[in-house]
């Protein structure tokens, strides 16, 4: 991935309102590969909150335990087929709802604390 393309400008972007939801979340890059030399984004927080990956279509930002949590902005739009994670799919030029997405994070906190 170019050092400042769409995709990474969306990872900033996320990173940012994850941090405003959550001002003490550790954010640490996993699973290094070819297609992913920097890693993947993992925020966590009493357990892991999301992953940032990037693809050359979209920006998949992955809930570890999305199924469990309430999500009324209809944010999730990926990874249905499981029965613990959800995602949310951002393709280029598409907006994300922040407020709802702060939610969504302060939630996954919360159910990674119960």
């Amino acid at each position: 991935m170019p050092e400042h393309d769409w995709r990474a400008n969306v990872i900033d972007h996320v990173r940012g309102l994850i941090e405003e939801a959550v001002p003490d979340v550790v954010e640490e890059n996993k699973w290094k590969k070819a297609s992913q030399p920097d890693g993947v984004p993992v925020w966590s927080k009493d357990g892991m909150i999301c992953t940032g990956e990037t693809y050359k279509e979209k920006v998949t930002l992955t809930f570890a335990k999305g199924a469990a949590l309430d999500d009324p902005a209809g944010l999730f739009n990926a990874g249905f087929g499981g029965n613990t994670r959800r995602a949310i799919e951002i393709r280029e030029g598409e907006q994300l709802d922040e407020q709802a997405f702060k939610d969504l994070v302060r939630a996954a906190v919360e159910q990674n604390a119960a």
